[in-house]
């Protein structure tokens, strides 16, 4: 793993955009919810609940490892799924390739 500090972009459920530092190795939920993001992750990050559910910005959708059966049942399940971009953020790891990541917090994410 790199110690190259890299960069997200997320945007949360009202439009703000925060741009975060990132560690190559991190998952995407971690460094979310570390920065005091809204996002529930409820399930800590075992894929078990959907409630970290991002939309994956465009030009980065390719370059994620495809989600496994595990995380498509889940995703298959959430609020506002969209079969291109939806994923859970708990199963995303940073990696150099990923600098400048866009992400944004997809409905049903927000705490309740």
């Amino acid at each position: 793993m790199s110690e190259k500090d890299l960069q997200i972009k997320v945007i949360d459920q009202v439009g703000g955009t925060h741009e975060l530092p990132a560690l190559s190795g991190w998952r995407v939920m971690e460094i979310i919810r570390d920065h005091d993001l809204p996002i529930r992750a409820e399930c800590g990050g075992s894929g078990a609940c959907a409630t970290c559910h991002v939309y994956v910005d465009a030009q980065f959708v390719s370059k994620l490892v495809p989600p496994d059966e595990d995380e498509q049942y889940m995703l298959d399940s959430v609020e506002g799924f969209d079969a291109t971009r939806s994923r859970l953020s708990c199963q995303i790891l940073m990696r150099d390739d990923l600098d400048g990541l866009v992400v944004t917090l997809a409905p049903g994410s927000e705490p309740s």
